[in-house]
């Protein structure tokens, strides 16, 4: 029985979505996920986590040698899964105050040739910590490396998916921020690229221009299931900024969870306060995004007790939850690409 409900389910929501289309057979929600879904496995993302979160990297404070290390492994990531870099680098120079240089990684995946399209989508994360402080290490697990390891992953799978010639009509730039814990100086500079026309397409050799940025997704502390909604589920998510998105795309979260399986518990509020709601939405490397009229979104799963503490460690991540949640994510930026 409850497998004939979640099949029922299922034609319901294609067909709300797509009409008599999906009912012959055309709907384009339908296909073969397996290989993108093998691809997030949760001793991976342990391994991944616990990288970045060991002590060669030291907290990843901005300007350290162990920032540098994190750089560096994403750049890898970046580089083995195809992505093309712009002007010949992945990273790109910031400056984060007080005499501090780091660097943003970032990279992109083209849209269809056939079609070309001019409209992109940033995901991002910041990968920066607090690093070693008065002798103690602050590994950063949850914040952020498991958002570090969500954007590495979707990048991961969406390049993958091209290879094995799925067709994305948008481009995906994917951006390891660097800076986000002095003063956002990572996000706010990639936005001066782009406003300055500093950034250029690696496939047409165009400027990127603020115009040309259609969505703004920013993944930050996603691991945990410590801070639980009401209802106290492990298995939930926030979303922030759905109400940015244009009407037609605002269920489209909801109608991926049920479709594709995931079925996490999903917020669209911080908490259920209004208040705390605006605060976090304007928290992080969003914000300029948000500032300058780009429709953005936030994904988290919530401040915890280990936040900006010594035992912020990755055996404190819910791994069967996170690829969940990068799970979903995945399969809503494909519908809004």
């Amino acid at each position: 029985m409850k497998k004939k409900i979640i099949i029922s389910a299922t034609v319901l929501v294609s067909f709300f979505l797509f009409g008599e289309a999906a009912a012959v057979g055309q709907n384009p929600w339908i296909s073969n996920d397996t290989t993108a879904h093998n691809l997030v496995w949760n001793e991976k993302l342990c391994t991944q986590i616990g990288f970045l979160s060991d002590s060669l990297c030291a907290g990843r404070a901005t300007g350290t040698a162990g920032g540098n290390e994190a750089a560096f492994w994403i750049i890898r990531n970046f580089r083995e899964s195809g992505l093309m870099d712009f002007g010949g680098s992945y990273a790109k120079h910031i400056y984060a105050g007080g005499g501090l240089i780091g660097h943003n990684i970032i990279g992109m995946i083209p849209g269809s040739k056939k079609d070309p399209c001019d409209s992109y989508i940033i995901v991002g994360a910041h990968y920066d910590h607090l690093g070693i402080l008065d002798g103690k290490l602050y590994p950063g697990a949850d914040s952020n490396a498991s958002g570090t390891v969500a954007v590495v992953t979707l990048a991961e799978m969406f390049s993958v998916m091209k290879t094995l010639g799925k067709t994305y009509a948008g481009n995906i730039i994917f951006a390891a921020f660097d800076g986000q814990g002095m003063n956002l100086s990572g996000s706010y500079s990639l936005w001066n690229m782009i406003r300055n026309g500093e950034l250029a397409d690696p496939v047409s050799g165009k400027a990127i221009t603020p115009d040309k940025i259609s969505l703004m997704v920013n993944i930050d502390q996603i691991g945990c299931s410590l801070s639980t909604l009401s209802s106290g589920r492990k298995d939930y998510m926030i979303m922030l900024g759905n109400g940015s998105l244009k009407k037609e795309d605002q269920n489209k979260i909801t109608h991926c969870n049920l479709f594709y399986g995931t079925d996490l518990e999903i917020s669209h509020t911080y908490y259920g306060s209004d208040d705390f709601t605006r605060v976090f939405y304007s928290l992080s490397d969003q914000r300029v995004f948000i500032e300058n009229k780009v429709p953005a979104v936030l994904f988290t799963s919530g401040i915890t007790l280990n936040n900006n503490k010594t035992y912020d460690t990755a055996d404190t991540v819910d791994y069967d939850v996170l690829r969940k949640r990068i799970i979903l994510i995945f399969h809503w930026l494909e519908k809004m690409l």
